[in-house]
């Protein structure tokens, strides 16, 4: 029985594709992969997503209580906060928000991973503070989406 149900949900996860959302230029994609400095007073923020889990699903992210943007598989976003301050980024889940408080230094930058865990009815989304190394590994191989744009 257990089987036939894990047989079920891989072959939903199969058929129901990949979840795309607006991209920005490739140029744009190759620049913010230069890892560059935030400019002065200001840290920089890489948030991405690189899980197989959840091809199907986007998933709202916010900052500090505004609409970074929907992600979806194998994408990253990048945006500079005012630095020596403490920021909140949130994304959406199953039932409510989850939400990572992050203390940052002006001239550094972060990296933030969004994953997708199981859930009762449909997958959760989570967030974890990344080390630069694993980071820029992951993100080489990801694409910039578009800023701005949220489902809720």
């Amino acid at each position: 029985m257990n089987q036939y149900i894990a047989t079920a949900a891989l072959s939903a996860i199969l058929v129901s594709g990949c979840a795309s959302v607006p991209m920005e230029s490739k140029e744009a994609s190759i620049q913010a992969k230069q890892f560059n400095p935030p400019s002065a007073g200001n840290a920089g923020l890489y948030v991405y997503r690189d899980s197989f889990v959840g091809k199907a699903l986007k998933k709202d992210l916010w900052l500090d209580g505004k609409c970074l943007g929907e992600s979806a598989p194998d994408v990253f976003f990048y945006e500079e906060v005012k630095g020596n301050q403490e920021h909140t980024l949130s994304t959406e889940s199953e039932f409510s928000p989850n939400d990572l408080a992050i203390k940052t230094a002006a001239g550094q930058n972060y990296y933030i991973r969004q994953y997708i865990k199981l859930g009762v009815f449909v997958g959760g989304a989570n967030l974890e503070v990344v080390n630069e190394n694993e980071a820029k590994q992951a993100i080489a191989s990801l694409d910039l989406a578009k800023q701005g744009t949220c489902s809720k």
